[in-house]
């Protein structure tokens, strides 16, 4: 029997749990991890992405072996400190590609049509349409930044709405590009011949301000910006110059910097940037949600669990590290 504990988790995804893993010991927590609810006598914990774990947290986790993260991301667990200490780390490497991918044109389109713009309006009694010109986004270009798995649906859904489609990926697939029909081309290309760019890029030390000062401005005059992504894939202040030199015509944003600090009314320069943007007509945030349907979630869940059966079983999954 193995002690598990929980974070970021609720009442619904307990019982499911409990049900799944029924012979071992379960500790549940509501919140995220902290160096003061870190459990030492857990040999398991899993948790969401707003569950840090650095160092100092895991010098507090002496007895776990695996730390199951319910995300495909896992830049918010120390890696290296893990690996020191010989701690497992397995991930949700597909959960939602179509999720994200749906959610990126919902964006997409509330932005291109002024949908969440007028429906503001119509609340307010206000049935006029000015203002509310719209956008086709068939013929128009998209470039994405990123071609995984969440990027290859992108990809295929844009082919569907008439768009050409450029990405930029380290590492191309040839036979998906013409299966699909798309172009791989360099990322300077991608900014100045694209309408719509989007990112879908993981987030890494290669990928830090992916966009930044330096080639903001290359982007084609009038652009809009998607990140569904990691916020620290863009500079925010790069992201303010373009919108306030109307280099970008609109950002449709699920995450930014300084997100973690929003709800907690932070007052580092990150959390003030990323108010004064969300705060902005011509910005769109959904504030992490282009994971959230209950499809994905389920998925989640199961993986994870499947992880940490994988795990005991000795034959573990989904590894990191």
């Amino acid at each position: 029997m193995a002690t598990i504990t929980w974070y970021d988790i609720n009442e619904k995804d307990q019982e499911h749990v409990e049900k799944t893993l029924k012979s071992h010991k379960h500790t549940f927590i509501r919140e995220s991890i902290s160096e003061r609810n870190a459990d030492p006598n857990a040999e398991i914990i899993s948790g969401f992405i707003y569950s840090k774990i650095p160092s100092a947290i895991i010098a507090k986790l002496s007895n776990v072996k695996l730390i199951a993260t319910r995300s495909t991301g896992f830049d918010h667990i120390d890696i290296r400190e893990c690996k020191q200490r010989s701690i497992m780390v397995a991930n949700v490497p597909s959960y939602g590609e179509n999720t994200v991918a749906e959610h990126t044109f919902g964006i997409l389109l509330s932005l291109t049509r002024n949908i969440h713009l007028s429906d503001l309006r119509t609340r307010g009694h206000d049935y006029t349409l000015e203002g509310l010109t719209g956008i086709d986004i068939k013929g128009k270009t998209i470039g994405l930044i990123g071609g995984g798995r969440i990027g290859l649906h992108v990809a295929k859904m844009a082919k569907a709405f008439g768009m050409r489609v450029l990405v930029y990926d380290v590492f191309q697939q040839p036979f998906i590009a013409e299966l699909i029909g798309f172009e791989y081309v360099p990322l300077d290309t991608l900014l100045s011949e694209s309408d719509v760019i989007s990112l879908h890029a993981p987030y890494m030390k290669e990928t830090h301000h992916i966009l930044n000062v330096s080639n903001m401005g290359k982007i084609k005059k009038g652009a809009i910006l998607i990140n569904t992504s990691r916020g620290g894939l863009i500079e925010t202040e790069a992201l303010l110059t373009a919108l306030d030199s109307r280099i970008l015509l609109a950002a449709g944003l699920d995450v930014i910097e300084g997100e973690e600090e929003l709800t907690k009314n932070g007052s580092s320069p990150a959390a003030v940037l990323a108010r004064k943007i969300i705060a902005r007509d011509d910005v769109l945030f959904t504030a992490h949600n282009a994971f959230n349907s209950r499809e994905a979630l389920q998925r989640i869940l199961d993986i994870t669990c499947k992880n940490i059966d994988a795990f005991l079983a000795g034959k573990p999954q989904n590894v990191i590290q």
